[in-house]
């Protein structure tokens, strides 16, 4: 059980790192290009949409609601690792701002 515990937790901090680079991509690839979908990250995706005019909605994971999920999980022995985890996560966001 801990195990698998461990293994969701990982799986959850790389949702809430992960980039949307390809799911953005995805919105603009053209018919002639749909072979490229298996080569795309999609993991943030919830939703993908596009209408008969051309026009593409996409849904991405709410990273904020993985973020208060990963605290309210991370207890015990996982408390070090989530602590360095958003201290880390902190200093990106703070890198991202002065930029």
């Amino acid at each position: 059980m801990d195990k698998e515990r461990t293994r969701l937790l990982r799986q959850m901090e790389k949702l809430a790192r992960c980039r949307v680079n390809d799911a953005v991509k995805l919105a603009f690839l053209g018919e002639s290009e749909l072979e490229r979908i298996d080569e795309l990250d999609l993991t943030p995706l919830t939703e993908f949409r596009r209408s008969d005019k051309g026009g593409a909605e996409v849904r991405l994971v709410d990273r904020a609601a993985v973020l208060r999920l990963l605290i309210e999980l991370s207890a015990g022995q996982e408390d070090q690792r989530a602590v360095e985890f958003f201290q880390a996560w902190e200093g990106r966001a703070e890198e991202r701002e002065e930029i």
